[in-house]
C-alpha cells in the first residue's frame, strides 16, 4: 500500500523541527512532501554537527522521503514559482514568525485565494499576537516559560534543569500532523474547505504537559482531595552496582515492591497501608528513605528479576548506546539502517505506527539543497527557457 495519505501534496515551508517533523509524519503516513528551502544554506539545520556535506543527522531525521526545491523567496519571481506549485497543493506549513508571510505576500489570505481548498498551517513560538509575539524562539525557551524547566528537579538536588531533548518542538510537530489530518478529514467530508491553522509552540506545551504536570491547579474547593503530583515523586534510584528506575502506583504494586526488596512488614505498617497515608510528608519521606536502603543492597539484574516476579514495574536505565543492543528494541526492529549515496550509512528509528491495512512504502531518502529544484519547475511546467530565466536571476541555484 501507499498510504493512508497517498495523493496528498504538502509544501513544507518550515525549518529546524517544529514544521519540518510535522511534514515528515504525513509524508510517513503516504504524502507527497515537497521541501522549500533558501539558497545558500537551506535550513539551519543542514550545517549541525554529525553531517557530510549539506546533510547532517539532524536534517535527515527530520526531512526523510521530502524532494527539495531552493528558491529566494525575496524575489517577486520566486514568489510566483511558489504561487504556482500552492495551485495544486493540499497543504501548506510554515514557521516563520508572525508577520513575516504576510510582508513577502504568501500569507495564509494570498495563498488560499489562489487555491480555496488549501490547508494553510502556521506554527509560532507564542502566537500571532500577545507580549512575546515578536520574541524569536527555540525550544528550550518555551521550556522555561510553559513550566517545564521548573519541575525538572530531582528530590535529592532540587535545582530546575532543561528536559535535554527539543520536546516542546517535538510536541508541536506532532500537534501538528494531528490538526492537519484532521483538516484534511473535514475537507474530504465536505464539513469545511481550506482553513488557516494556527498552532503556538506554547499552546501545544501546556496542552501536553496538563493531565500530569498541572494536576494541582485543575480542580478547585474545600472537597478536592489533594494527592502526589507525578514530577514529585519520579526518581532515579541507585543499587549497588548502578541505577534503575522503578515506579508503583497501586496498593498491589506497593506490596510486590516491599516484598521484593525483603521487607513484607511494610505492607501492614499503618504509615504506609495506603496511597494517602504513604502521601503524608513525614510518611513520604521515612518511606523513601527506607527503599533507598533496601535497594543499594542488590545488584541491579538481581532486584530488577524480583520486581518483575511480584510485576512491579521496573527498567534498567540504558544509555544511548545501550538502545541499539535492548532486546526489546532488537525485537521490535525499531532501528532501520539505510545507505545515503554520498552520505553513507545512515540509521534511523522507523515510523512506529503498525498498519493494518494502508501500510505506507517508508522514504528512506535525504536530499541535498535544492536537488529536485528542476525536476519540480518541469512537473509545475516551466520551461527550459523559464528555468535558465530563474538562475539567470539568482532565483534557484544553477547546480
Amino acid at each position: 500500500m501507499s498510504g493512508p495519505l497517498d495523493g496528498i501534496k504538502v509544501i513544507d515551508m518550515s525549518a529546524v523541527i517544529s514544521g519540518p517533523m510535522a511534514c515528515q509524519v504525513l509524508c510517513d503516513q503516504g504524502a507527497e512532501v515537497i521541501k522549500v528551502e533558501p539558497l545558500g544554506m537551506g535550513d539551519i539545520t543542514r550545517i549541525g554537527g554529525f553531517r557530510v556535506g549539506d546533510i547532517s543527522a539532524m536534517y535527515a531525521s527530520a526531512n526523510r522521503g521530502k524532494r527539495s526545491i531552493a528558491l529566494d523567496l525575496s524575489q517577486e519571481d520566486g514568489i510566483a514559482v511558489l504561487k504556482e506549485m500552492v495551485k495544486t497543493a493540499d497543504v501548506i506549513v510554515q514557521n516563520f514568525r508572525p508577520g513575516a508571510v504576510d510582508r513577502m505576500g504568501i500569507g495564509p489570505d494570498t495563498l488560499m485565494e489562489i487555491n480555496p481548498d488549501l490547508i494553510y498551517v502556521s506554527i509560532s513560538g507564542f502566537g500571532p499576537d500577545g507580549p512575546y509575539r515578536d520574541w524569536r524562539v527555540y525550544d528550550p525557551i518555551v521550556q522555561s516559560v510553559s513550566g517545564v524547566v521548573s519541575i525538572q528537579q530531582s528530590p535529592d538536588i532540587p535545582i530546575p534543569d532543561l528536559v535535554r531533548t527539543i520536546v516542546c518542538d517535538k510536541t508541536t510537530a506532532l500537534t501538528a500532523s494531528n490538526a492537519i489530518t484532521a483538516a484534511l478529514f473535514a475537507r474530504a467530508t465536505g464539513k469545511s474547505a481550506g482553513q488557516h491553522i494556527e498552532i503556538p509552540m506554547l499552546d501545544s506545551a501546556i496542552y501536553w504537559m496538563w493531565p500530569d504536570v498541572f494536576m494541582g491547579h485543575t480542580m478547585f474547593g474545600d472537597d478536592v482531595e489533594p494527592g502526589p503530583l507525578i514530577y514529585q515523586i519520579y526518581r532515579l534510584q541507585q543499587t549497588a552496582d548502578g541505577h534503575l528506575v522503578y515506579f508503583y502506583a497501586s496498593d498491589k504494586e506497593f506490596a510486590g515492591l516491599s516484598r521484593a526488596l525483603g521487607h513484607p512488614e511494610w505492607i501492614d505498617d499503618e504509615r504506609f497501608v495506603t496511597a494517602k497515608q504513604r502521601m503524608v510528608p513525614e510518611h513520604f519521606e521515612i518511606l523513601g528513605s527506607l527503599l533507598h536502603n533496601a535497594f543499594i543492597g542488590f545488584q541491579t539484574t538481581d532486584i530488577m528479576q524480583r520486581l518483575h516476579e511480584e510485576e512491579v514495574p521496573a527498567a534498567q536505565v540504558n544509555s544511548v548506546d545501550d538502545v541499539f543492543s535492548d532486546p526489546q528494541v532488537v525485537n521490535n526492529s525499531i532501528i532501520h539502517e539505510w545507505v545515503h549515496p554520498d552520505a553513507g550509512l545512515i540509521k534511523m528509528a522507523k515510523p512506529p505506527v503498525r498498519w493494518g491495512t494502508t501500510e505506507p512504502e517508508v522514504k528512506w531518502s535525504t536530499d541535498h539543497l535544492g536537488e529536485h529544484t528542476e525536476d519540480l519547475l518541469y512537473e509545475y511546467g516551466f520551461t527550459n527557457e523559464d528555468i535558465e530565466n530563474l538562475k539567470a536571476k539568482g532565483v534557484i541555484a544553477d547546480i
